[in-house]
């Protein structure tokens, strides 16, 4: 244990590291490009939620949901019962089949909800994992200007306590 301990962990830390750097500049070089960072810019809701939908456009949201029920769950149901009946087929054949599948639902969801819905699923898709991976510049440039909750601060005599 003490050979993989002093020869092996370190090797895991550098290898955790230059994941994690390669990860950012990944990230940093995708927050450039022009749609997320209009997805970014532009945080109110898109013009195609403010108009009443149509039924294709519903039936083609409920198609674009029901696609993430078909994709791996139903791989993984499919792989459940390979293993309890003890043919593996079910999972060799079915699997493809039914993730194709998921991603066929996927795409005639697109199409019948139309461009403007699916560009309005992207950017919301987008501004949400990028609020998370990539803080916003306006933020890191004007550091947070409220009162610090710490143990004075109710001693302070400013117009912010109204003493």
């Amino acid at each position: 244990m003490g050979w993989f301990r002093t020869n092996l962990f370190p090797f895991i830390r550098l290898l955790q590291r230059v994941i994690l750097t390669l990860f950012h500049r990944i990230v940093r070089h995708l927050a450039d490009r022009p749609f997320v960072r209009s997805a970014r810019e532009d945080p109110e809701a898109p013009q195609a939620f403010k108009r009443k939908p149509t039924a294709a456009v519903i039936l083609g949201i409920f198609l674009i949901l029901l696609s993430y029920v078909i994709g791996w769950p139903a791989v993984g149901v499919l792989g459940l019962l390979s293993y309890h009946t003890g043919k593996p087929i079910i999972l060799i054949v079915g699997g493809p089949i039914v993730y194709g599948l998921s991603h066929l639902v996927f795409l005639v969801g697109l199409y019948l909800a139309g461009k403007p819905y699916a560009v309005a699923l992207a950017k919301g898709a987008i501004r949400a994992a990028f609020d998370r991976m990539v803080p916003d510049p306006a933020e890191k440039a004007c550091p947070d200007r409220s009162p610090r909750s710490d143990a004075t601060s109710s001693l302070r005599r400013d117009k912010e306590n109204g003493l």
